[in-house]
């Protein structure tokens, strides 16, 4: 169909040259011309020209039912309007193509009916622009590795949910201060040094290192940094963005792999030492023994009493010891763990104190594991005892046992004062105690840790918020069990 000649040569034919597509709309609706920018940009072919825009029922795209409510504004009432992100629905571009629109009414003319413009500008590059940039920010939120974005005087202006779940500090708290709030004193100045020069060296403008960082609880974190600074298209420092790996949960396994060597080490020592002490141990009970069969004084046989405790105390050290080396493997059977459970607690309550309370929550079935049912009432007794000499006697203790998948886990929380922060990474080495001098030898719990290692489970300690200090022992749970499923 020809374009209508409107007598307004001159204009229509400086709209032909626009880059911008251009159709004009004359009342009541008929689109009576357009340039050649406005087909390549909406996609539409000329035989639109003539067409009255009402009968174009379109739910979408560049005569949509708001536009065309737009157009009989421009025509009857002479309002503007603008669409933004509109999409072009007869042209094929991978994505889609998307335009912003402009209704525009025009001077009226004495005679003649109201007519409109309508404006487009291809804005698809703007559009897939954005999807670009929303697309990395969802990466950056949804990244697993801690991250910051600072700007150019290093003041962090956003961080992904990783930094807060690893720090502890919300994203609110983050805005506005310098990742120094994460900062340990304990990596070097000189590191701060050179980062600073890397990043501001402009043939450079990055850095990668470890560093150590301290999360809101106060412990520390060996971190693998990596920033990176932004520069805009002049070549100016605009930000920094940070990326990290928490290195530790490695760094938590090779401290393990490094707990069982010495262990073993120390085992190793431990019964050569046991077995030298034990002979000058015995001799020194014989001869206790014989002056206390000769003397009738009573100042000797109090002294020799004093002595005869003494030597019991160091030879349960030495017992300690060598159950510690000598600990073989686990004579193994499908045992019930919440009968386990409940005799060593029977077990206890006749010879500990009457003031604390145990609370026993068990499921109703039997929970099987594969172990040494003496090996492990030994850990559970162990445990309890801890628990009875950390409040002092007089408090609550919470053992509980449930199945989570394929594991049994039995966690035992009492009301005591918790476990020293500092003494948490410490706590399953051998001869390491937090008791007072003289009341624990510190192997107890490395004996635990042992057992549990040879079942091929874990222990852990942790301080439970409202209560005291608790220890984990995962077990696994046998694929098949001899017990039966219900008692």
């Amino acid at each position: 169909m020809a374009v209508e000649q409107t007598g307004d040569s001159d204009p229509l034919s400086l709209l032909k040259t626009l880059p911008v597509g251009v159709a004009l709309v004359e009342a009541p609706g008929r689109i009576v011309w357009a340039n050649p920018a406005y087909f390549d940009v909406t996609g539409r072919s000329p035989e639109i020209l003539g067409t009255d825009f009402h009968r174009i029922l379109e739910e979408d795209g560049t005569w949509s039912s708001p536009i065309r409510a737009a157009v009989d504004a421009a025509i009857r009432s002479r309002e503007s309007a603008t669409f933004r992100s509109v999409r072009a629905r007869y042209r094929e571009v991978p994505g889609g193509a998307y335009l912003d629109l402009d209704v525009l009414p025009l001077p009226p003319r004495d005679g003649s009916p109201a007519r409109a413009l309508v404006m487009m500008r291809d804005v698809t590059d703007r559009i897939k622009e954005h999807e670009r940039a929303m697309l990395f920010y969802t990466s950056f939120r949804t990244s697993t590795n801690p991250m910051q974005l600072t700007d150019a005087q290093g003041v962090m202006i956003d961080v992904n949910p990783a930094f807060e779940r690893v720090y502890g500090f919300s994203r609110e708290e983050c805005i506005g201060h310098k990742p120094n709030l994460v900062r340990s004193r304990h990596t070097p100045p000189e590191v701060y040094r050179r980062m600073w020069q890397d990043l501001t060296d402009p043939n450079r403008g990055y850095w990668a290192g470890e560093v150590l960082n301290r999360d809101r609880e106060g412990r520390e974190r060996p971190i693998f940094l990596s920033i990176t600074a932004i520069r805009s298209p002049s070549g100016e420092v605009t930000h920094y963005l940070g990326v990290q790996v928490d290195h530790t949960e490695q760094q938590s396994w090779e401290l393990r792999a490094a707990h069982a060597d010495k262990l073993a080490s120390v085992g190793q020592l431990a019964a050569g030492v046991a077995h030298e002490i034990n002979t000058p141990l015995a001799n020194v009970m014989l001869v206790a023994e014989s002056l206390r069969r000769r003397s009738q004084d009573p100042w000797v046989n109090e002294r020799l009493d004093t002595m005869t405790e003494q030597i019991e105390v160091a030879a349960r050290i030495v017992r300690n010891l060598l159950d510690f080396a000598r600990r073989g493997e686990p004579h193994v059977t499908d045992l019930d763990l919440v009968s386990l459970a409940r005799d060593s607690v029977a077990f206890l309550r006749g010879k500990q104190s009457a003031d604390v309370e145990i609370e026993e929550v068990y499921p109703d079935d039997p929970v099987t594991v594969a172990g040494d049912r003496g090996q492990l009432m030994q850990v559970v007794t162990n445990i309890l005892n801890n628990a009875y000499d950390a409040m002092g006697g007089k408090g609550s203790v919470r053992i509980s046992i449930r199945r989570q998948g394929e594991w049994a886990e039995l966690d035992i929380v009492d009301s005591g004062p918790g476990i020293p922060i500092e003494a948490l990474p410490h706590i399953f080495e051998p001869f390491y105690t937090t008791k007072p001098v003289g009341e624990g030898t510190g192997l107890g719990l490395a004996i635990c840790h042992g057992i549990v290692q040879s079942h091929h489970g874990s222990i852990t300690a942790r301080n439970v918020p409202g209560a005291g200090a608790g220890f984990l022992v995962l077990l696994p749970i046998p694929p098949a069990s001899t017990l039966p499923r219900h008692v």
